[in-house]
This record gives structure tokens, C-alpha cells and sequence, in this order.
């Protein structure tokens, strides 16, 4: 019975000490920075850090061009409230008639169109990333 109890013994601790070893191994190539997992977790460490890199560079670039519309819209609404005004200010002139207004302008019967054209102020504009 001891005999068998001896066996017994000495075959769980050969188990065991083939059990260390496999472990061992792959704990070996777990951990291996050139092969295995420890390389893919390099690899997508390095990832995440390039990711978080460009997400703060978006998140930099977006506010900027946030900036950026609210300025042109506070403008746009300037720009409005100054037609708006216009277009009241013509309410208040009295209608010429067709006859009268043609012979100020002295165009006889023909009408003429004009253009006006503005450069844009140098302060205006602006540059694109």
C-alpha cells in the first residue's frame, strides 16, 4: 500500500513539474516583447496613445472652427440688422413715377444697369488648415 501511495505521489509531482514547465513557456511567450501578446499590447498601446494624440488635435480644430462660426454668424446677424434698417429706410421715400424717374436718369425710354463691386478688407479673411 505505501508502494502504491510512493507512485502515486511521484507521479503528481512529475504532473506538476510539467504542468510548471508548459506554464513557464507560455508565460515566456506571453510577456516576450518581440513575439506573442506582449508585442500585440506594445503595438496597441502605441495605438491608443497616436489615437488619443488625434482626438485632441480634432477636438483642438473643431473648437477652433466653433470659434471661428460664431464670429461669422455674430457678423451675418450685423449684416442683417444693417439691411433690415435699409430696406426700412427705403419704405419711407416717396415712389417716383416711371416718366419722372427716366427723365432724371436721362435714358429716354432705355434702361441701364449698373454694378458695384467691393474688394474685401485684407482683415476679413481668413486662412484654411
Amino acid at each position: 500500500m505505501q508502494l502504491i501511495a510512493d507512485i502515486l505521489m511521484t507521479a503528481g509531482a512529475f504532473g506538476a513539474a510539467i504542468y510548471c514547465y508548459v506554464l513557464s513557456n507560455r508565460l515566456k511567450k506571453f510577456t516576450a516583447l518581440e513575439s506573442g501578446m506582449g508585442s500585440a499590447i506594445a503595438v496597441l498601446s502605441v495605438q491608443v496613445d497616436d489615437m488619443t494624440r488625434a482626438l485632441e488635435a480634432a477636438r483642438g480644430a473643431a473648437h477652433a472652427q466653433a470659434d471661428g462660426l460664431r464670429a461669422q454668424t455674430a457678423r451675418a446677424e450685423a449684416v442683417a440688422a444693417q439691411l433690415e434698417l435699409l430696406m426700412a429706410s427705403l419704405h419711407d421715400l416717396p415712389k417716383p413715377s416711371a416718366a419722372d424717374s427716366d427723365e432724371e436718369l436721362g435714358l429716354e425710354g432705355e434702361r441701364r444697369l449698373r454694378f458695384v463691386r467691393r474688394r474685401a478688407e485684407g482683415r476679413d479673411l481668413e486662412a484654411a488648415e
